[in-house]
């Protein structure tokens, strides 16, 4: 039986890029679907969170469809793969927008990038290609190389209170969780649907895990 895969579409951003990669990288094995139904995500078998934009907008919306719940509930339940803002909101509270909660998955922080940092000027938001260093073995990064090449776009990044948490790391300017991993969740600052092979290999990984 095809199995479904449901990304979340709580009306911000442009995710038709997502849904594409995904469809290319699944070939037959999954029917991918972005949906804005809550019922249709929790009867997915696996379920993608992107996201970008703004914290707090994005916790209004996920609190004004009613999809906070249920993503909270896809997180505890079956494989999940976060994206960029959907990584961010399984924190505590993040600084962006004077301070918002998230959504409470993990202790931790999101906190935004230092433009100067011993003297050296960064700019914020990063964006562009950098590495992932991979500090922990999972699933998902099997047949990519170690300090792969991934794209980012992000001006906060996680600061997670459990170290154990972290799957990957990044430096611009300081050090951070650039990937976390926990049970069948899997969570990624970058955008792997714009890595090239090692973003599509990283997708496909997550069609074929169990989470």
């Amino acid at each position: 039986m095809t199995q479904k895969v449901a990304v979340v579409d709580y009306g911000m951003g442009n995710l038709r890029s997502v849904v594409k990669a995904l469809e290319h990288v699944a070939d037959k094995a999954a029917e991918v679907v972005l949906t804005d139904s809550p019922e249709a995500i929790a009867r997915a078998d696996r379920v993608v969170f992107p996201g970008q934009g703004a914290a707090r907008d994005c916790m209004a919306a996920l609190r004004d469809t009613g999809m906070d719940e249920v993503v909270r509930e896809a997180a505890a339940s079956k494989p999940f793969l976060g994206i960029c803002m959907g990584m961010q909101v399984l924190m505590t509270r993040s600084e962006e927008n004077g301070g918002t909660d998230l959504l409470g998955l993990y202790p931790g922080a999101v906190t935004r990038f230092e433009e100067w940092i011993d003297g050296e000027h960064y700019k914020v938001p990063q964006m562009g290609w950098n590495t992932v260093r991979q500090t922990q073995s999972h699933p998902l990064f099997a047949g990519i190389p170690d300090n792969s090449y991934f794209y980012f776009v992000h001006s906060y990044h996680v600061d997670p209170e459990d170290p154990s948490l972290m799957a990957g790391e990044t430096e611009y300017g300081v050090a951070f969780a650039s990937a976390i991993a926990r049970d069948n969740v899997f969570a990624i600052q970058c955008h792997p649907e714009k890595s090239a092979d090692s973003g599509l290999r990283l997708l496909k990984n997550f069609i074929h895990w169990d989470g």
